[in-house]
């Protein structure tokens, strides 16, 4: 196996994912969310996601942990009764509410990787990608499409560059991926970004 499809590049430690936690969707996403988990955990990532112990949550939580990864949870007071969190991770920190979550998932992160999910996923990806335009985040943000289920949100942000409320160069601040087995590679693919990226967060022409 070719040593960039299995190890993540030497300055990405500890990548964030994003999942969601249904209990019923098709087998495929289920099975995308393990995969995952096992690719990372073999390459030696520590993991930070959302502390849920259900859903595709737990299946790529799961996976990770007996590859041997660090999974560490990230949970609101108010959603461990409602997400279930995770009780066997290498750590489980519950905190206040929604914003503290998302801020303590990114917060040391060098990398994102999103499956599928609901408006809450979209909320988070919408969010870290607005933190890369602006230069506050620089790492990585790979598209995990099991089923193409991120088609339409790819057309979405390709049709606001069309009608100019974003660049050009702001396509490259995501990667799309059919399998969870190429994240690794998209890890090293991706275009390098740097704080200059606030310089032309603004389409000004």
């Amino acid at each position: 196996m070719d040593s960039r499809s299995s190890q993540a590049p030497e300055t990405i430690k500890r990548v964030t994912v994003y999942a969601s936690s249904s209990n019923a969707l098709a087998p495929a996403y289920y099975d995308a969310a393990a995969r995952l988990g096992t690719v990372l955990g073999r390459a030696g990532l520590e993991i930070v996601y959302g502390g849920g112990g259900v859903g595709l949550m737990r299946a790529m939580a799961d996976n990770a942990l007996t590859e041997g990864a660090h999974v560490h949870g990230v949970i609101p007071h108010f959603l461990n009764t409602v997400e279930h969190g995770h009780k066997s991770l290498s750590r489980l920190e519950v905190v206040a509410d929604m914003r503290e979550r998302k801020h303590r998932m990114i917060a040391d992160s060098q990398a994102v990787v999103s499956l599928p999910g609901g408006s809450g996923t979209f909320e988070e990806v919408f969010e870290v990608l607005t933190l890369k335009r602006l230069g506050l985040y620089l790492g990585p943000v790979v598209l995990v499409n099991t089923r193409r289920y991120f088609d339409r949100f790819v057309d979405f942000l390709q049709h606001s560059v069309n009608e100019r409320f974003m660049s050009e160069k702001h396509l490259q601040m995501w990667s799309v991926v059919d399998e969870p087995e190429q994240v690794i590679e998209a890890m090293h693919n991706a275009v390098r970004w740097s704080a200059a990226a606030r310089e032309f967060a603004a389409v000004r022409n």
